[in-house]
């Protein structure tokens, strides 16, 4: 697609008999393009739920009507297999790693637990010092007065 738009600017039947994609389509995508320069990718359009839907869609298609179904889409039939890939790649993986991470938290979490109960004692120390400071300071003001 961006062969088509500036600064390349490539004539579109070139184009066309390159990536084996009608020159209507081309023009059809290039309309689009230039009307709206800052819409997003189709990537970036795509949620991750449409994405899984669109794998589940052409899942049973053959490779004639899986490209077909891409073209009319606007998508490539690569981009469709790498989200069949992720789709499959999110059902076992996230598994394996929380339960290390888990391990990893609990692991934390013991240790934040021993540092607070360190701090705790530090904290309950000084405040015991400072109230026996403020006696023997009562004590000896005291004595003073008689």
């Amino acid at each position: 697609m961006a062969r088509l738009l500036p600064p390349e600017s490539a004539a579109i039947d070139v184009v066309s008999r390159e990536v084996g994609v009608s020159v209507a389509t081309l023009e059809r995508w290039r309309a689009q393009a230039l009307a709206a320069p800052g819409e997003l990718t189709n990537n970036q359009r795509w949620t991750p739920a449409a994405r899984l839907e669109a794998v589940i869609t052409t899942a049973t298609m053959d490779e004639a009507a899986r490209s077909t179904w891409c073209r009319e889409q606007g998508l490539y039939p690569a981009e469709l297999e790498a989200w069949k890939h992720d789709a499959i790649a999110g059902l076992g993986e996230p598994r394996a790693a929380s339960a290390v991470e888990a391990r990893q938290d609990r692991r934390r979490v013991r240790e934040l637990e021993r540092e607070l109960h360190r701090k705790d004692k530090a904290l309950a120390e000084t405040a015991a010092l400072l109230v026996l400071r403020k006696k023997l300071d009562a004590v000896f003001r005291d004595g003073e007065d008689e």
